[in-house]
């Protein structure tokens, strides 16, 4: 995907960038992840920003801060389910799911770093067109690492999107406000919570006249997460000199 939505940066990321899609009122909020901001945007912190901009960032910023769950759909790998989680002291993960295979396989992501599941990553490449690769069974577990990409860039709203008043909702009851971004075939329209705290609720994306949504919730619940271990991981380097 394009800077609408999650990833871009690398081999693997740019690969899965099809697909990946895819805040608690609490007054005690979590500890946010290293080396990201501790405060909340304001006016006088960004001077010269217009209400939405603020608006947008204050929302990625509730969402950096506390952990969430998300759940939906993709229109890639042939189609599936997505699931992600979010601990800002644990990391992210991502699991997809493909309608067309059944195959369930994993992202995650911490402290810049992502760990694509090889087996995932080749699905992509092929669905891709960019390659057919065949990974061996050695590697069927392993998790291919990338750097330089910020977790966030996961669910992040682009500070470019502007509001759609004409697309306005209600998602879980709770009334809503939209704002979207678009770049060619691709548009992203992001309902935010217009009561308490501002937060992400639902994702609806399009791809080449594809669509997937994408549900938040679950806003400061306990969830645990856990990185791939050193031993299953290998570099994109690696990744390419072992599959055929």
């Amino acid at each position: 995907m394009p800077r609408l939505a999650v990833v871009r940066t690398t081999l693997a990321i740019t690969a899965l960038s099809t697909f990946l899609t895819a805040c608690s009122d609490s007054s005690a909020p979590a500890s946010p992840i290293s080396g990201t901001e501790t405060t909340a945007p304001t006016a006088s912190a960004s001077a010269g920003a217009d209400k939405d901009t603020l608006i947008i960032s204050s929302v990625n910023f509730q969402m950096r801060i506390r952990s969430f769950h998300a759940s939906g759909t993709t229109t890639a790998l042939g189609g599936g389910s997505t699931e992600m989680w979010w601990v800002p002291q644990q990391g992210l993960h991502v699991r997809t799911t493909s309608d067309r295979t059944g195959k369930t396989s994993d992202v995650f992501c911490k402290d810049g770093t992502t760990y694509t599941s090889a087996t995932l990553l080749a699905d992509a490449l092929r669905q891709s067109g960019r390659a057919d690769p065949t990974v061996p069974s050695s590697l069927s577990d392993a998790y291919v690492t990338s750097q330089g990409q910020p977790c966030d860039a996961y669910y992040k709203i682009p500070e470019m999107a502007k509001p759609e008043p004409e697309q306005d909702s209600t998602v879980n009851g709770v009334k809503t406000f939209a704002v979207a971004a678009a770049a060619g075939p691709t548009q992203d329209v992001y309902q935010i919570a217009n009561e308490g705290t501002y937060r992400l609720l639902q994702q609806k994306s399009t791809r080449d006249g594809r669509t997937s949504t994408t549900t938040y919730d679950s806003f400061g619940e306990k969830f645990t997460i856990t990185m791939p271990p050193k031993d299953k991981t290998i570099t994109m380097s690696e990744f390419r000199s072992r599959v055929g």
